[in-house]
């Protein structure tokens, strides 16, 4: 993947992002780990649905699984450890991809993503 000025700094992320395995399996051990921590769980929920929807069109995930790698990476620009900061940058990046393929977010990944948070609290607790 060619590196330009919107992707400087991105570069493990795009190259994770190329990896469809590697970042389904890694978003849920992560997502587990920190789902309580994550004002945004919901949409990063709906936008993994979205990436993994075969109905999505492949720009349209790359976009998603970009995000979502950089969400999942063990390094990014603010630690994920530090409170109230930790996220702050993953919920940007996300928000960020979700705002240029909000369309393709179809309202039964919304369903998906709060059964999902719904099933991840109750094993929680």
């Amino acid at each position: 993947m060619a590196t330009t000025e919107h992707s400087v700094g991105f570069e493990p992320a795009d190259r994770l992002a190329q990896d469809r395995e590697s970042v389904r399996r890694r978003f849920w051990i992560k997502f587990k780990k920190v789902v309580a921590r994550l004002p945004f769980a919901e949409d990063l929920l709906a936008a993994y649905y979205c990436a993994f929807d075969r109905e999505t069109p492949r720009h349209v995930q790359a976009t998603l699984l970009g995000a979502i790698a950089y969400f999942i990476l063990p390094f990014d620009f603010i630690p994920d450890m530090l409170p109230v900061l930790g996220f702050t940058d993953d919920a940007a990046v996300l928000a960020t991809a979700i705002r240029l393929v909000a369309s393709h977010i179809t309202p039964e990944h919304r369903d998906a993503a709060r059964a999902a948070l719904k099933r991840a609290t109750l094993n929680e607790a």
